[in-house]
């Protein structure tokens, strides 16, 4: 298993077999332009797609995915990110599990690959794996699904061997 974290300096060692800082991947946060960000190619995970929304609609949550996005996501590669660290720090965290919850079945539906990770902005926001483990059960991730999020390999280009 593995974690993702956005800092510098010491670390926990909490079970992880492997830890990624995030200025090794490309990683873009999810806003109301979500679909433009998707049709990039180059980055690696599409983060926090549910934050750029204020209120729902009557009929439907508004939470940044939608089928186009993932069609286009699952089509160029690009894995879908749930940060713990933003559900931590959250006001309204039922909301935030009620929009993550939908893109998880968006997500499972038209196969686009997930990723869960603590994003940690310091070593004290860092989660042990079954931690993470239990997040992802918790919103709606079966245990296959669970274990390949917290397995994210990083996207490789394709080479053609001449």
């Amino acid at each position: 298993m593995m974690d993702i974290i956005c800092f510098e300096g010491d670390k926990f060692d909490l079970g992880f077999s492997e830890i990624l800082n995030c200025k090794n991947l490309k990683i873009e946060q999810g806003d109301k332009d979500t679909r433009k960000l998707i049709e990039n190619k180059k980055i690696d995970i599409l983060l926090n797609s549910e934050k750029g929304f204020k209120g729902d609609s009557l009929h439907y949550r508004n939470s940044g995915l939608d089928q186009i996005v993932c069609k286009l996501a699952a089509k160029n590669k690009i894995a879908i990110g749930f940060s713990f660290s933003e559900f931590l720090s959250s006001n309204n965290r039922s909301e935030l599990i009620g929009r993550i919850r939908q893109n998880v079945k968006l997500c499972r539906k038209y196969k686009v690959k997930m990723v869960v990770a603590s994003f940690a902005k310091n070593k004290y926001e860092m989660r042990d794996a079954k931690d993470l483990l239990a997040f992802c059960r918790f919103i709606g991730m079966t245990g296959k699904e669970a274990n390949d999020a917290l397995n994210f390999k990083k996207k490789e280009e394709d080479i053609k061997l001449i």
